[in-house]
């Protein structure tokens, strides 16, 4: 009796193992995008522009690479082109608000290639329950229009100058709303993959 037991219960786990169960399923779905550790906390300073973290934000990315935002950072969305700020409400508003404050710091540190941080920044939108659509609008923006930078992979610094800045590439261009305009309708239209966004973002418009 114990040992048909014991084999039954050998073949149930056996079959268990060759599929997914919903709640695994679930959980592997809910990790998509990569996911949050502890809410985010901030204040506005007194000029009302700069905004300081209160606590620790830290995301774990679909690679489970891990980005953190430490406490006492100070952001000012200068990573977002400001011209796109109008699409999205701002860069601290409403779901951007997490992904927002994790590219302005990553944009600061400079730890990791600029196009890993936008991935980053792609992935932590959705993540926050942005869409699609605007989450890959906003991923060609920063592709078209950031602040970027050269980076020296085999010592992981940016490259410095021999004036001791750090050399940025500045790819920004003025931005008219018919370009954003046709950006979304070209991403809605298409569902795009990000490489097919950053081939599109290097062309032009």
């Amino acid at each position: 009796m114990r040992t048909w037991l014991l084999l039954s219960l050998f073949c149930l786990a056996g079959c268990a193992g060759g599929q997914q169960t919903p709640w695994t399923q679930e959980a592997r779905q809910s990790h998509r995008w990569g996911y949050y550790s502890g809410p985010i906390d901030t204040r506005w300073t007194a000029d009302g522009r700069t905004m300081i973290l209160l606590s620790e934000l830290r995301y774990t990315d679909p690679n489970g690479v891990v980005w953190v935002a430490p406490t006492g950072s100070r952001v000012d969305g200068a990573s977002i082109p400001r011209a796109f700020w109008s699409f999205m409400g701002g860069p601290f508003e409403g779901r951007y608000r997490a992904a927002s404050v994790l590219h302005d710091v990553s944009y600061d540190v400079r730890s990791r290639p600029w196009p890993e941080c936008d991935r980053m920044f792609y992935n932590a939108m959705r993540c926050s329950g942005v869409s699609a659509t605007e989450a890959k609008t906003m991923y060609y923006a920063l592709y078209r229009f950031g602040r970027h930078w050269k980076f020296r992979a085999q010592t992981a610094d940016p490259i410095v100058s021999p004036e001791g800045e750090e050399a940025n590439v500045n790819r920004r261009t003025t931005v008219e709303p018919s370009d954003v305009d046709v950006i979304q309708r070209w991403i809605r239209e298409n569902d795009p993959s990000l490489g097919q966004i950053e081939s599109r973002a290097s062309a032009g418009p």
